[in-house]
């Protein structure tokens, strides 16, 4: 798929955002005023389906959209905000490894109770395995 000059409708095939949500994007500041055609319509380049990418990886991975919006207000001040994005980032990756650490705990006692049940099934006849399945049925 061609990544340039894309209509609001192309842009949302390649991103998985509705046209809706790109205008919203763009009316609350979390995606930069886009070029528009002579007939007034969007049109996406290549750097916004970059920039709406990452805006997803933020969202998918839990930050708030007031918090990519403001990440998106520092980008648009240009370099100078290097700083503050950076903590912005490091922030969330933070909050990140927190999650994965509980999310860890949380299977490794889903982990357990499984080894405990097939633990107990090897250890039971089959033919008892058959009645108390049917009976709590």
């Amino acid at each position: 798929m061609k990544t340039s000059n894309l209509s609001v409708s192309e842009m949302g095939a390649a991103t998985g955002l509705s046209p809706h949500a790109l205008r919203y994007y763009e009316k609350i500041g979390v995606l930069r005023p886009v070029a528009r055609a002579a007939n007034g319509h969007r049109r996406y380049d290549k750097d916004d389906v970059a920039w709406i990418e990452f805006v997803l990886r933020l969202k998918n991975t839990g930050m708030p959209l007031a918090q990519i919006r403001e990440y998106a207000r520092l980008r648009a001040q240009g370099d100078g905000t290097i700083a503050p994005r950076l903590d912005v980032l490091e922030q969330h990756r933070d909050s990140l490894i927190a999650r994965i650490a509980d999310l860890q705990k949380n299977l490794d006692a889903i982990d357990s109770k499984i080894a405990r049940y097939r633990r107990a099934l090897e250890s039971t006849p089959v033919s008892t395995q058959r009645r108390t399945h049917h009976a709590n049925k």
